[in-house]
């Protein structure tokens, strides 16, 4: 749906019986020569579509402003020619030219070029126009039409009956006042009002009041008066996406129009509990199931209105889901034919089609509303898969939890004597349940494809889908391999690949648990845990009998040659009292005024004067605090002053909505309207800067979007079928989802082409990934006994089992875990542990004698025994001394540096090992895997000793580039602290949080009680970050090389706001010191030309701003009332007027050489500033009351150069690089004694940034060579 200036009203059209045919039926009947009442032709009568204004209206008194008159589109209109039966007149106001008469003159209508004329007086009478003998009930129903691009137009259509009678002379008057002896006919008049919108609730309430009108007046007054109601609809506006609806007056009803929660979501504005009262939640799941497989899917109901009231019910049920087929929930019974369409579609018609539908086409699902039924025109019944388990058992509990019986929620309540108080509480209680079953259907969408993500490969835009088809339960496998191959699940897919923050992701992210997140910040190739084996092998017969994978899968044939699954689902069993926490949020209405005569130019001026004037008044009303709202009505009062003609501040209300939520900012409205700016008022918009840089910045979003391929086709993952490189290589590895890091798989290029030429042939990749996906199949089929299993941790896999092999400790089979080595003897199955791999002293191959032969055997020594293990490994023995030896030496360095990824990548190396010996199979196999050996051989080549100060300081590393190809550069960290007691409705989860900028712009942030990753997708521009400041516990500000201060909202973890007055990149950010309690909260930010604002935090607008004459500024702090700015050259103290009060140069010492200030600190306890430099591996000490030399110098040892300091309790923490060959170091300085008290190596290249947690850790990131962040203890 195109964000473009539109109101409620797309057109009104009046269909039925053209006069001359009711004339003569009305005379046929009065003769008695009627037996049986036809059904007649129905025609257009009437076309009513915006503007209404009179173009000489316009001419007259628009001259020279050229806008629009009432809220339309910029849209491409086409002529449509109609016959006048009726009294002259137009739909668009102009005087009609022609005959008077009732004969066959036309008129040329301007029509929108999307709307069919031709096939709406069939959809408007579906069941056909049925002359009536008496008065009939007034019947409501609703249209959906889609265009060639999948754009859709929503209708409601009311047929109402009047009176057939003729005067006299032949003229068609108002029955109501005329009397006859003789029997009455009624005829039926269709009126369709059509909106871009799904309103169907408002609009029907629109008909409503519209026929209260109409039924009392002469029929002479119809056409003026449906134009008069269309004209009011068409000055309408539609409320912006957040938590505004919009609220007019139609005598005698308030109708209200809610609003889109989001950009990316429809409006609701029907009763969502329908298709459950039709339906038990089994049935329901049948439907969904049959959208979600693409079936062709037809309803059939006796009530025309529910065919699509249930068909938009299930498009929102399947959301963010989108349906990609024909949808045309009503068809007249000439439309019938369109059933025989080869495709999948969704279509409805009328009960009495049932049988005839069922009979002439085969395979379709046929969906009774009336009886609540699913059935097929199949012989064999509904052939449907049944949705995966975990989904489907957590759906039938929530829907079991619905309150859908209003009179229960309200038998407490009086009567209300006011019908308008009464319909604002039916709705408040029909949008809380609403919220609730979109709540429970996309919880049912997200438990379904929660997995999908682990199988995407984002570089290359490729989805595993035959290793995904293969993770699936054996039952639940029929319904993914009708799925996967959809065109809703690839749609599905790309917005996947694309990163696309919407409901299904906001979801996934809020319903991880802990274990899930822990779980996926670690590299481990896919294998089930000891706890999922138990639960998997609880009964005998749920054991796996068969050899799983035991040959590659044909990747060129469809997903169902596979069987078997490869790795236990992680739903299992999903929580059901977890998961919807979303809260629903407050509503605001706005109060549009009274509607004017809406066919007369200058009321309809007033009027959007009015509106616009309630609009500022509401804006001054609004707290700042409360940016959702304020970005709402900014965004209102934009589209009012745009189509009254105000284009610039139509301009000026976007520019503001952009610094307050860029989420719902209209993009493509503000893009056409900056094109219909004049050559006045582009020169005035080019004198207000603020708009002039909104215009660039929408140019070149404009410019972006129409030149990126964010639909680029999303691959699926085959084989090589031609000879490798090592790039190609590295692709194809990274897309089969075995490996990601570059390095991993540099390594095992080299392994797989020892002693020949540099490329892998296709064969050999194909042999090697049959292989690892064989290892994989035989890890689910490891069934261990009760008694093993309470040995084990419970995320404790198994990754390796040996054969049947002697041992010191008798006959069994080697395991091997990522924590230890355990014999599984055989027999009775037993559990005896050789040893935990940090336990390891010596590992070596041996031989044993057997018989007159030497066996060769493989001897592990530990620390915790006196004897040697030592087992008759056989051919195995040179894999297994590999691999554990590997496994000993990512261990060590796990433990000695506090990084679990050691681990993990030993694992994987040792992992690949057995794939490359297993694939290759010749002499040269051990030799090619002792390729993959990097720890043990970097245990060989680097002392792996960590110094002691830097092992006990040391507690953890994590590393934030785990889900990409390559490290990352740490560029920034900032730490924000939790809130004991914090509901998660109201302020997030509560927990304290690490935030980390990586490089282009991503942000990734952890829960630091955790130290799991809990949002991985965050993207602030595509350039890198140069500083964080938490502002307050609703947002973090970033400050961003593309000049642009980013604000990230902590509650919903995405950033909609941006400031954009800095015209160089932002470099420094600080927090304002408040004077009273009430006083305005401010914040300071720099830039690198020198540029310094203070900004009002509430309002976030500039208050002052100053510029300093200095080399490159690069930071900003307050000190007691005054601003200290960090230069390249020099450090300066600063009013918050921007007087220049101090100037402190770099040390005499250091004047002529190249280097410069890289950061200071102020200790205002001492009165000190402490200052480091680039290149210069010492601290300076400065009297702040003497600032002409530093008075102290302090010499680190080993350091060539300082990025960052920080002052922690008593201490300051230098960040930095060493001599020689770029290492990170940290130095603990005392800021009594001023000597050096820690020095501390973990980071293989340079410390970028430092932060503190409470004082009680200190965190740093490092450089793009090593990307990790270390957190260190502080005493």
């Amino acid at each position: 749906m195109a964000d473009v200036p539109s109101g409620l009203l797309e057109a009104c059209v009046v269909v039925g019986a053209v006069s001359s045919t009711l004339r003569e039926l009305y005379q046929s009947h009065q003769q008695g020569k009627i037996k049986e009442l036809p059904l007649l032709e129905t025609e257009v009568l009437q076309v009513h579509a915006p503007p209404f204004v009179t173009k000489e209206s316009v001419s007259s008194e628009t001259k020279g402003q050229g806008h629009a008159p009432a809220f339309t589109r910029i849209q491409r209109r086409r002529s449509f020619i109609k016959k006048k039966r009726g009294r002259p007149g137009t739909a668009n106001g102009e005087a009609a030219k022609g005959s008077d008469g009732w004969g066959g003159t036309t008129e040329d209508i301007s029509v929108p070029q999307d709307l069919d004329l031709i096939a709406l007086p069939q959809l408007c009478f579906p069941g056909g126009l049925q002359i009536a003998s008496e008065q009939r009930e007034d019947s409501y129903h609703y249209l959906v039409f889609t265009d060639v691009f999948g754009n859709r137009t929503h209708a409601v259509v009311v047929q109402y009956y009047r009176p057939i009678q003729f005067s006299q002379d032949g003229g068609h008057q108002n029955g109501y006042r005329l009397s006859s002896k003789s029997s009455r006919l009624y005829t039926a008049y269709g009126i369709c009002v059509i909106s871009k919108y799904p309103y169907y609730n408002a609009l029907r309430d629109c008909l409503s009041c519209l026929l209260s009108q109409l039924k009392p007046s002469w029929m002479g007054d119809f056409e003026e008066r449906v134009k008069e109601f269309s004209a009011k609809l068409a000055l309408v506006p539609i409320p912006p996406p957040g938590q505004l609806h919009v609220v007019f007056s139609l005598r005698p009803l308030q109708i209200g129009l809610p609003s889109r929660e989001d950009k990316d979501r429809p409006a609701v504005d029907l009763d969502l509990h329908l298709p459950f009262l039709c339906f038990r939640p089994r049935q329901l799941l049948q439907i969904i199931t049959s959208l979600l497989t693409e079936q062709r899917v037809v309803l059939f109901s006796c009530d025309w209105a529910r065919l699509t009231l249930l068909a938009e019910s299930l498009m929102l049920f399947i959301h963010p889901l989108v349906w990609q087929h024909p949808f045309v929930p009503v068809l007249s019974s000439q439309m019938l034919d369109f059933l025989m369409a080869p495709t999948a579609y969704l279509m409805g018609c009328h009960l009495h089609h049932y049988e005839e539908v069922a009979a002439e086409t085969d395979d379709l699902i046929l969906v009774n509303i009336d009886d609540g039924i699913v059935s097929s025109s199949s012989s064999d019944g509904v052939d449907l898969p049944d949705v995966p388990l975990a989904a489907r058992e957590c759906f039938l509990t929530r829907a079991e939890s619905l309150q859908m019986h209003y009179d229960l929620d309200v038998c407490h309540l009086g009567s209300s004597t006011d019908v308008n108080d009464q319909r604002a509480q039916r709705r408040q209680w029909q949008r809380k349940l609403n919220t609730h079953i979109q709540n429970i259907t996309l919880e049912l969408i997200v438990n379904i494809f929660r997995e999908v993500h682990h199988h995407l490969n984002y570089e290359h835009r490729v989805f595993n889908s035959e290793e995904f088809f293969r993770s699936r339960e054996p039952a639940d496998q029929p319904f993914f391999k009708k799925v996967l191959d959809t065109h809703i699940f690839h749609s599905f897919l790309r917005d996947r690949l694309n990163r696309k923050m919407d409901a299904f992701t906001r979801m996934e992210l809020s319903t991880r648990t802990e274990t899930y997140r822990l779980k996926s910040m670690t590299e481990f190739p896919r294998r089930p845990t000891m706890q999922e084996l138990a639960r998997k092998y609880t009964s005998p017969e749920s054991r796996l009998s068969k050899r799983l994978g035991a040959s590659l899968p044909n990747l060129e044939e469809g997903v169902g040659t596979l069987v078997g699954p490869l790795m236990q689902n992680s739903l299992k069993k999903i929580q059901v009292d977890s998961g919807l926490k979303s809260p629903q949020k407050p509503v605001r209405c706005f109060k549009l005024p009274e509607f004017p005569p809406p066919l007369a130019y200058h009321y309809v001026q007033n009027y959007y004067q009015e509106m616009i004037t309630l609009l500022d008044k509401a804006i001054s009303g609004v707290a700042f605090e409360d940016s959702s709202l304020l970005a709402c009505y900014h965004y209102l009062r934009g589209f009012v002053n745009t189509v009254a003609g105000k284009r610039l501040d139509a301009l000026e209300d976007f520019q503001n909505l952009y610094k307050t939520d860029t989420d719902i900012f209209p993009g493509e409205l503000v893009n056409a309207l900056v094109d219909s700016l004049q050559d006045g008022e582009r020169a005035q918009a080019n004198r207000r800067t603020e708009i002039k840089r909104l215009i660039s910045r929408v140019k070149k979003d404009h410019e972006r979007e129409r030149t990126c391929h964010d639909d680029e086709a999303v691959k699926r993952f085959q084989l090589p079928k031609k000879h490798m490189q090592l790039e190609d290589f590295v692709r194809h590895v990274q897309e089969s989802g075995i490996v990601k890091d570059q390095g991993t798989i540099h390594r095992l290029f080299e392994a797989l082409t020892v002693g020949q030429q540099k490329q892998v042939d296709p064969e050999l990749f194909r042999v090697f990934y049959t292989f690892w996906k064989e290892t994989e199949a035989e890890a689910q089929e490891v069934a261990l006994p009760a008694s093993v299993l309470e040995h084990l941790e419970a995320n404790e896999c198994v990754f390796k089992l040996s054969s049947s092999v002697k041992t010191s400790h008798g006959v069994g089979k080697i395991a091997m875990t990522q924590r230890r080595l355990f014999l599984l003897t055989v027999g009775r199955p037993g559990y005896v542990e050789i040893t935990k791999f940090r336990d390891i002293e010596e590992v070596k191959i041996s031989s044993a004698p057997f018989l007159l032969l030497r066996i060769p055997s493989l001897k592990i020594k530990t620390t915790l025994r006196k004897e040697t293990f030592e087992v008759n490994l056989k051919s195995e023995v040179d894999l297994w001394h590999l691999m554990v030896k590997e496994m000993w030496a990512g261990r060590k360095m796990a433990d000695d540096h506090k990084d679990p990824q050691y681990m993990q990548q030993a694992l994987t190396n040792a992992l690949l090992m057995d794939a490359v010996v297993g694939c290759l199979q010749s002499q040269k196999a051990i030799f090619a895997a002792t390729k993959l050996a990097h720890f043990d051989r970097m245990k060989l080549e680097v002392p792996m000793m960590v110094p002691k100060t830097t092992s006990e300081t040391l507690k953890h590393k994590i590393n934030p580039s785990l889900d990409r190809t390559s490290p990352q550069a740490v560029d920034v960290l900032l730490y924000t602290p939790g809130q004991l007691g914090v509901s998660f409705d109201t302020e997030g989860d509560g927990n304290p949080k690490l935030w980390c900028a990586l490089s282009d712009g991503k942000v990734v942030v952890f829960d630091a009680a955790s130290w799991s990753m809990q949002q991985s997708q965050l993207q602030v521009g595509s350039s890198r970050v140069n500083c964080m400041l938490g502002v307050d516990r609703q947002q973090v500000w970033i400050g961003s090389q593309d000049s642009v201060i980013y604000i990230i909202s902590t509650r919903s973890m995405s950033c909609n706001k941006q400031l954009t007055d800095h015209r160089s990149e932002v470099t420094g950010l600080a927090l304002g010191e408040r004077s009273e309690k009430y006083s305005p909260k401010v914040a300071y930010s720099c830039s690198e030309e020198g540029t310094v604002m203070t900004w009002d935090v509430s309002t976030l607008q500039v208050r002052k701003q100053f510029r300093l004459s200095c080399d490159r500024l690069q930071s900003v702090q307050l000190c007691s009332g005054t601003l200290w700015c960090c230069a390249r050259d020099c450090i300066m103290e600063v009013w918050k007027n921007g007087t220049l009060t101090r100037r402190i140069s770099l040390p005499e010492q250091l004047r002529g050489s190249p280097t410069a200030f890289s950061s200071f600190l102020l200790y205002q306890e001492k009165e000190q500033l402490w200052t480091a430099c680039i290149d210069v591996g010492e601290l300076c000490v400065w009297h702040l009351a003497e600032l002409t030399k530093p008075f102290q110098r302090i010499q680190l040892p080993d350091c060539a150069g300082v990025t960052c300091l920080i002052k922690v309790k008593n201490q300051i923490w230098v960040g930095g690089r060493s001599s020689g060959k770029s290492r990170g170091k940290i130095y603990v300085v005392d800021t009594q004694r001023h000597t050096v008290e820690k020095e501390l190596v973990a980071h293989t290249d340079c410390v970028q940034t430092l932060c503190s947690a409470e004082d009680r850790y200190v965190l740093s990131g490092a450089a793009r060579e090593d990307g990790k962040i270390a957190i260190w203890k502080v005493e």
